[in-house]
């Protein structure tokens, strides 16, 4: 299911001498539409990829994973400027989902380590202060936190700071990933080993068959290989899909594993 439909940038007094406004693509921004499940938005380093789904990640009010919530990230200041200027067009306002930035997550696993350690610290003085109270006093008070414990558990793994960094990520959008709604990923891939990569397109797959939509800014030509997605350019100005077989990560990738010795010898 397509939740959001469209972006548009409405008219508003402000300077294109400073970011983000002075980036050419969100200089030039007029309207965005989401037509698939999947779109992805692709160019190089600089380009607004990020920015731009930055800013729609704070209009839409989406959760974040990550140390900070869009609201309040201090990186985010500039991206919330162009978000107020954004108009999202909805066919149904998605109450689920989240926004992530790849170099963010590693965040997200030292908070959830750093509560699964106090939930563990807490049943510890338990068993300190109601050494001698009677079994139904000592669950009375263990309860809540066994369950806190348990769900945490269940849904990140016992120690999902201990993982691998691409295990960790799958781990992740395996226990975050529900029907129906809106996923902003910022260049996922970046821990991802190719495999991974795959094992990522399986999961977004089953949830597009589950009414989720994922707009996603990657590098990879492995995820923009997605089947009928949308796929943004970002380094033509406006912005303008592009079929994947004329995509310019995706020529100089083929081209450099079909002759990597014709690239190498220039470096």
């Amino acid at each position: 299911m397509i939740h959001l439909h469209s972006i548009t940038r409405r008219t508003a007094e402000v300077s294109e001498q400073r970011f983000p406004f002075s980036v050419p693509v969100v200089r030039e921004l007029a309207r965005l539409e989401f037509t698939a499940p999947v779109t992805f938005f692709v160019g190089e380093n600089g380009s607004g990829k990020s920015t731009i789904l930055e800013a729609i990640a704070a209009a839409a009010g989406l959760p974040s994973v990550g140390s900070h919530d869009v609201k309040h990230d201090p990186t985010l200041a500039a991206q919330r400027e162009l978000a107020d200027v954004l108009r999202l067009s909805w066919a149904r306002k998605a109450t689920r989902g989240f926004f992530l930035r790849a170099e963010d997550f590693f965040g997200f696993t030292r908070s959830v380590a750093k509560m699964r350690a106090e939930l563990l610290a807490e049943l510890d003085e338990v068993a300190v202060d109601y050494a001698s109270a009677s079994p139904k006093a000592r669950e009375l008070r263990e309860g809540p936190i066994r369950t806190s414990l348990h769900e945490m558990e269940r849904r990140y793994g016992a120690d999902l700071d201990a993982n691998s960094h691409g295990q960790s990520f799958l781990t992740l959008f395996k226990a975050r990933f529900v029907p129906g709604g809106l996923y902003l990923l910022d260049e996922p891939e970046a821990p991802l080993s190719p495999q991974s990569q795959l094992g990522l397109m399986a999961m977004m797959k089953e949830m597009v068959a589950q009414d989720a939509q994922f707009i996603v800014a990657t590098h990879s030509p492995i995820l923009l290989a997605f089947p009928d997605a949308t796929i943004y350019s970002f380094d033509v100005t406006p912005v303008a899909a592009v079929p994947y077989a004329d995509l310019e990560h995706v020529n100089l990738t083929r081209d450099f594993l079909t002759a990597p010795d014709r690239f190498l010898r220039h470096l």
